[in-house]
């Protein structure tokens, strides 16, 4: 019997430590948890869940528009940002719930309260200290707020989803995925919406034909996206709205200014030197492939180390930690050919190299790529055109990255992910049958070369 109190300790009750406590609770390990706010985590609690419950109610907009084409009269209607919000509430404290007994159903055992090291087997929570054999750190990451005069005056994602009332005039700041989601959201509600970022074009880090199709679906919906600017100061005016000043010298006033900016780990005050943990120039908690901190009994999973910031890798990590150390399960985290998803409007759904990453990694490579307006839209009247594109590699006829911007992009993609991680060729493509009508064919019927 081990003389600590408990055989894994984890701090942060998010997605990446609820599944590596169940698991190892599951493989026969005694586990406690702690939490400083609500179960469930960034994801759950305010991320991508209420998130996309937002993304969904923004939706009906465009779709009452839509139906026009198709026969239908839509009569008066309003919108209630208060209903919106408060139904948003019941299901994410219906979720609370849910993780909460899920901990309960495993033998997990909850500690109300943030937890720090004291060294590198004892966490102290509120005025307790516990003792375990491994400590698991997983406090994921919070905004990360830029160093402008009147920052304050600002919100971040999280305080988005607690506004008293929908704004008429919004700026986000950044072009990231968090930001032009948001920018759909607002937009899609009624909110007149500005998007400003530095650089020259969204979505940094996306392949470029994708990008490019986000941003001019963002402007045909009315998004006034202002390239090569920020912020320089924001100020408060006597009608209780924010006047922003950019770099350029000119100036804007909002209702609501949004700082999407991107996001940090969450490892203050968590006592990272007292335990001898090391962290990467980005401040980020370093880790091998099996979780592993630089020290030997402490782990570290999710967005608080130097890998992807996404919650199905955290509960990936969280799983492969829980059956390597307590399920006597060889299970290294590999992180390749990782799909993800961005809730733009059109959406984004993408798995595998980019075609300027496959370049800059020396692949002679293939494109094969598709434009063209989904059947949705046509009788809609709408111009935008969906992208479907293949990056293949010439030599070997591997297909490198699928990449799709359009209605259900990532619907699509899921499945997707599965023919590009197992390896398939554009052969395997090819020989697959289509679904017809759909835009998912498009990528089953793709022959011409572009590239």
């Amino acid at each position: 019997m081990s003389h600590y109190d408990y055989d894994l300790f984890v701090i942060g009750a998010g997605s990446g430590g609820v599944r590596a406590s169940r698991i190892a609770a599951g493989h026969g390990a005694r586990v406690a948890i702690c939490e400083e706010s609500r179960v469930g985590g960034t994801c759950v609690i305010r991320g991508c869940v209420p998130k996309k419950l937002l993304v969904y109610a923004s939706q009906f907009s465009e779709g009452f528009s839509d139906a026009e084409g198709f026969g239908w009269s839509v009569g008066e209607r309003s919108f209630s940002w208060p209903d919106l919000i408060a139904a948003k509430d019941r299901e994410i404290d219906r979720l609370n719930e849910v993780y909460h007994k899920l901990l309960d159903q495993s033998g997990v055992e909850l500690h109300r309260g943030r937890g720090r090291f004291v060294d590198a087997h004892t966490v102290e929570v509120g005025d307790r200290r516990v003792t375990a054999e491994k400590i698991l750190i997983a406090t994921g990451g919070r905004p990360q707020v830029p160093d402008i005069p009147g920052a304050d005056l600002a919100i971040t994602s999280d305080e988005a989803f607690h506004l008293d009332e929908l704004p008429r005039r919004v700026l986000i700041v950044g072009a990231g995925y968090i930001a032009v989601e948001f920018a759909g959201i607002f937009n899609g509600l009624g909110s007149k919406v500005t998007l400003a970022y530095r650089r020259d074009l969204i979505l940094r880090g996306f392949d470029d034909d994708i990008r490019r199709a986000v941003s001019s679906g963002l402007q045909g919906r009315g998004i006034d996206i202002r390239y090569h600017t920020n912020p320089r100061r924001i100020e408060a005016t006597d009608e209780d709205r924010r006047r922003v000043v950019f770099a350029d010298g000119s100036e804007g006033d909002y209702d609501c200014v949004m700082l999407a900016t991107g996001r940090t780990p969450y490892i203050w005050d968590l006592g990272l030197d007292s335990a001898g943990v090391e962290l990467d120039e980005g401040s980020r908690i370093k880790v091998d492939q099996y979780n592993r901190t630089s020290v030997d009994n402490v782990f570290a999973v999710g967005d608080v180390t130097d890998r992807i910031a996404l919650t199905p890798v955290a509960l990936m990590e969280g799983h492969c930690f829980a059956d390597s150390e307590f399920g006597g399960i060889d299970r290294p985290v590999d992180h390749a050919n990782t799909p993800a998803a961005v809730f733009s409007q059109p959406p984004v759904g993408t798995v595998g190299l980019t075609e300027q990453e496959a370049r800059d990694a020396g692949h002679e490579i293939k494109i094969f790529r598709s434009s063209f307006t989904p059947m949705r839209y046509t009788l809609a009247g709408r111009e935008e055109k969906g992208i479907m594109k293949l990056v293949v590699e010439s030599q070997t006829d591997r297909v490198l990255g699928v990449h799709v911007a359009g209605l259900d992009a990532p619907e699509i993609l899921q499945g997707f992910a599965v023919a590009v991680r197992a390896g398939l060729s554009k052969a395997d493509f090819d020989r697959t049958i289509g679904i017809h009508p759909t835009a998912a064919e498009e990528l089953v019927t793709l022959r011409q070369s572009v590239g």
